[in-house]
């Protein structure tokens, strides 16, 4: 670590290893009288509901429970039931989550209240590297607030994992996952928290999870766009009768299995002293390591005629660390806070492409491309904060996040495949003011002023330097008010401004050929610039009876600075492109959720869980110029669900069904349109006694399929993919349609 990461964590803190969350405060000692036993939690026969919390910006708040009878293997499973949440991934696979639909860069990801470094080049983090086991709830802020990081223009997700002072006892879980083709991978979990000392909590836990997914892909493409003719062809997963064409090309089936192992654990040891004071520290890591196979195999024109086959091999070693630590200070005239920590990933994928074409060997192939992936990136953060008028009508809370970043390695982006290193400080001094004149009333206003200075550094294809620097500011005001006219009710009105970083590939002063068309070139621009937004939430909700809860809530963002392509240069046949903040967008929608037991029809051990989103946005295609919406969002998500405990054998069931509208991307040379069948899941346990659960869960109940049609535009530059875009002149439309099979789960848990 340099000179400079030193400065940078000494200035923030006393001597610690790491840093807990800047805004998922530390649990005073009340709440620390307040543990639940283990077997209140993993042997329960309560129906759990999502939490209303008392936070003054828009926060929803889930504990594990409320997903836990369904038996998530992953933080991304988790989110697949929450209100605006969906993803673009492949059946069974939960990865760039996209809040309100945008894409996964606009949505930020914390744990513990901390930024978590991912492989992606725009910076999102995929969520099923995550395990279940070890979360204690997730949350979904819709604004933050001052003392919170400004990021996370949709919104952000927190994952707070499991902690010393509200939980008592351990469990132990023994678990299979079953493939609909027979295929069996186990997992196992061991926890437990408990006390050192009257004033000492320690929690530890550690999970092993196998994983598998196989899945069948096939692929019709056509030299026109196709009609259709009642002809079907072999291999087909989805439908018997498929449409065909004059002009069909080819046909290709491929069968894609990904298989691995995680292993993750995570530690804390909390100390209380004096009066209210509290120390933590923590340590998390995720290791995952899987193996994907592709076999394709291309078959030629109306007679299905053998063409080639194709075996891709990719080796996946990823890792990501925390180590945290944060102290609550309570002072004469203030509260003291103080936290630091370290955040790293670590990447290393190797990918191997075979081709033959033998029809009767497809061991007989060639070795025809190589590549990998080799990332390194490390975070040192460092938070300084005072705490004034601590619980009075007026709080004043000034304080300082400091964040220093190295990132090195390949990043393949949309655009660019470079070789580079970032350098990145952040300082964002805050003060944030919480007045609450009344019991039903508290406004929170705050500002966030974010410095940023950055260095980019890479090779380019001569092997020579080339270096880019970055310097900027940015004000980010927020205001929240909550108003609480009765004990059932609550209304919450937030505006706040956001940014979202530029994609790492793109801020790389390197030049790269044959892209976006055949005869361009691109130049990434470390000049880029954060893209900002203004946002406005308001929402209302209602406790029903004494566990449930209906919320409504509408917002809109109004993005600035949006990054889209340029041509700085004429190079003859093409062009000489490069990003550029020039674009603007607006999103808006409807979020509802409700969950609550039937109580007042009779049936308290009945518990319905449901949720819809309207999505839509506006936005200006950086190629065509023309307007669309941002690109894969849904205009609707919906969630629907119950639990039945019948308390007569000491068991429950349940079911949801989840589903998304169509969705279309727009490329510079195609355009998809995206479909998913609905999802259905079910779940039934029997408990016995008070310290044993048997469960059996069972996601894709229905068999789903993932539908894609391409409609592909060819040309030896941009500009002539865009004519022939404008003129509708196919190059190609493929139809892709994707499927996994069912998945079933059998786990065993005994608390002690």
């Amino acid at each position: 670590m340099n000179k400079k990461k030193l400065l940078l964590l000494g200035s923030a803190l006393i001597p610690m290893l790491a840093a807990g969350p800047a805004f998922a405060e530390p649990a005073d000692s009340a709440e620390a009288e307040e543990q639940l036993r283990a077997s209140e939690i993993i042997v329960n026969g309560a129906i759990e509901f999502r939490n209303r919390t008392e936070d003054v910006n828009p926060v929803l708040s889930y504990d594990l429970e409320y997903f836990q009878r369904f038996e998530p293997v992953s933080v991304g499973e988790m989110l697949k039931r929450v209100p605006g949440v969906t993803f673009t991934s492949d059946v069974l696979e939960y990865d760039g989550v996209q809040m309100r639909g945008l894409p996964p860069g606009f949505t930020q990801v914390l744990i513990n209240g901390r930024r978590a470094p991912g492989g992606e080049a725009d910076g999102a983090f995929f969520v099923d590297r995550l395990p279940a086991e070890l979360v204690e709830r997730i949350e979904i802020i819709r604004a933050p607030r001052a003392d919170q990081p400004s990021e996370g223009v949709a919104g952000t997700l927190n994952v707070v994992t499991k902690e010393s002072v509200s939980f008592e006892g351990g469990f132990i879980k023994g678990g299979m996952l079953i493939n609909e083709d027979g295929g069996v991978r186990p997992s196992g979990a061991l926890a437990y928290a408990g006390h050192l000392s009257d004033s000492t909590s320690i929690w530890a836990g550690f999970n092993y999870q196998e994983r598998r997914n196989p899945k069948e892909k096939v692929s019709y493409r056509f030299g026109g766009e196709p009609t259709t003719s009642g002809k079907s062809f072999p291999g087909n997963p989805a439908e018997s009768n498929y449409i065909t064409d004059p002009e069909f090309d080819n046909f290709e089936a491929q069968d894609d299995t990904r298989d691995g192992t995680d292993l993750s654990g995570n530690i804390e040891l909390t100390s209380q002293f004096g009066n209210g004071g509290q120390f933590r520290i923590s340590g998390l890591f995720v290791d995952t390591d899987r193996d994907e196979d592709e076999t394709s195999v291309t078959l030629e024109g109306e007679d299905l005629d053998f063409d080639e086959v194709e075996i891709q091999h990719e080796d996946i070693s990823q890792q990501t660390y925390a180590l945290t630590a944060d102290a609550r200070v309570p002072l004469s005239f203030a509260e003291l806070g103080l936290a630091a920590g370290w955040s790293g990933f670590r990447e290393d994928t190797d990918i191997a492409v075979f081709v033959g074409d033998n029809p009767d060997d497809f061991d007989d192939v060639e070795l025809d491309d190589e590549d990998s992936i080799d990332i390194k990136d490390d975070e040192f953060t460092g938070t300084v904060s005072l705490i004034f008028g601590k619980d009075g009508a007026l709080e004043i809370k000034p304080g300082i996040d400091l964040l220093g970043k190295t990132r090195k390695g390949g990043q393949a982006g949309t655009f660019l495949e470079s070789d580079f290193r970032i350098e990145e400080d952040r300082y964002s001094p805050y003060v944030r003011a919480t007045f609450k004149p009344s019991d039903v009333l508290t406004i929170d206003a705050g500002l966030r002023y974010e410095i940023t200075r950055r260095d980019v550094n890479g090779f380019n294809e001569d092997d020579e330097s080339v270096t880019g620097s970055y310097s900027d500011e940015d004000l980010n005001p927020s205001l929240h008010l909550r108003y609480v006219p009765t004990a059932n009710d609550q209304i919450r009105v937030s505006v706040a401004r956001t940014v979202r970083r530029p994609d790492y590939d793109l801020i790389s002063p390197i030049e790269e050929e044959e892209t976006p068309g055949d005869d361009d070139r691109t130049i990434g621009n470390p000049d880029l610039r954060n893209e900002k937004a203004w946002g406005v939430d308001v929402g209302y909700e209602r406790r029903l009876g004494g566990s449930g809860i209906v919320g409504v809530n509408v917002f809109y963002r109004d993005i600035k600075d949006l990054i889209e392509h340029v041509a700085i240069a004429d190079l003859g046949d093409g062009s000489l492109y490069t990003p550029r903040n020039i674009g603007d967008g607006q999103s808006w929608g409807l979020e509802f959720d409700f969950s609550a037991p039937l109580s007042a029809f009779g049936m308290p051990d009945t518990g319905l869980f449901a949720n819809y989103t309207y999505l839509d946005s506006e936005t200006t295609d950086p190629f065509t110029g023309g307007k669309r919406r941002f690109n894969n969002q849904p205009h609707h998500l919906y969630n629907l669900g119950f639990i039945q405990t019948v308390r007569s054998v000491d068991a429950s069931f349940g079911m949801t069904i989840s589903g998304r509208s169509k969705a279309l991307e727009s490329n510079f040379d195609e355009t998809i349109s995206l479909r998913y069948d609905p999802d259905l899941e079910a779940f039934v346990e029997k408990r016995f006694g008070r310290n044993f659960v048997l469960r059996l869960s069972a996601q894709n109940l229905l068999n789903r399929v993932k539908k894609e049609d391409f409609r592909k535009y060819d040309g030896d530059s941009l500009q002539e993919v865009l004519d022939a875009r404008a003129a509708g002149d196919l190059d190609e439309y493929e139809i892709e349609r994707e499927r996994a099979g069912r998945l079933f789960q059998v786990t065993l848990r005994a608390a002690f």
